[in-house]
């Protein structure tokens, strides 16, 4: 959810700007071992899909809101880091242009709605991934499963950064109920979404999906057999 001007104190919104500013220097380092001349489109592409699905969004109290995420289905599709820096490009213009969020929480709202859920999420992506069924079918499940807890984790992220310098001065325990209630819902959204995706793409294009690469086999695209004039 974004983060609005004020919601935090000062010294919350400097380090979490600190923070999301490390990340994103780390982020740009690892980005450089994932994309390629066949991948950076479907980067720019990801990115356009994130700021769409994240316009609809659900007002939950003080100017908060939650929506889709997102982060998930882009580390899927194009690796970890690069789905922080593109989140991040969707935030930024979000903050800028749309007016969502504050620019002095900014920081914030990438730990929020960026790094706890492609963090969390993706992890356990990883996790089932390994445990499940090496099929198109087991690798959704999975990315639904990882999709879901992205969710979730940014809603607990939410509430940490709260209770480290909250300033709307509503109790914990009501911001706990309402954001983690939210984003269970936000959360089953969102794995319909990512599982829906990325099977998809694992029936037409399984070439694209970076998560499932060493999984299955690329997609062997076969020239048409001219046929034999009579």
């Amino acid at each position: 959810m974004h983060v609005p001007d004020g919601f935090l104190d000062v010294p919350t919104s400097v380090t979490t700007g600190v923070v999301a500013t490390l990340a994103l220097g780390l982020s740009l380092r690892g980005a450089r071992g994932e994309l390629a001349d066949r991948t950076a489109p479907l980067a720019g592409l990801v990115a356009a899909f994130i700021f769409a699905a994240q316009l609809i969004s659900f007002p939950i109290a003080a100017g908060t809101n939650a929506h889709l995420l997102g982060g998930v289905l882009a580390a899927i599709l194009v690796g970890p880091y690069t789905a922080v820096l593109c989140t991040s490009v969707v935030l930024a213009v979000q903050c800028l242009v749309m007016a969502y969020g504050g620019v002095s929480t900014a920081g914030a709202s990438m730990i929020v709605m960026d790094l706890a859920p492609i963090v969390a999420g993706y992890g356990v992506f990883l996790a089932a991934r390994a445990l499940l069924p090496r099929s198109p079918t087991g690798i959704m499940a999975a990315a639904g499963l990882g999709a879901f807890v992205s969710a979730v984790a940014g809603a607990f992220a939410f509430t940490g950064l709260v209770a480290a310098g909250g300033t709307a001065g509503i109790p914990l325990g009501t911001v706990l109920a309402a954001v983690v209630g939210a984003h269970l819902v936000v959360g089953a959204a969102e794995a319909a979404l990512t599982a829906l995706t990325v099977r998809s793409l694992l029936v037409i294009r399984p070439d694209l999906v970076r998560g499932a690469r060493d999984l299955l086999p690329a997609l062997e695209i076969r020239a048409p057999v001219p046929e034999r004039a009579s």
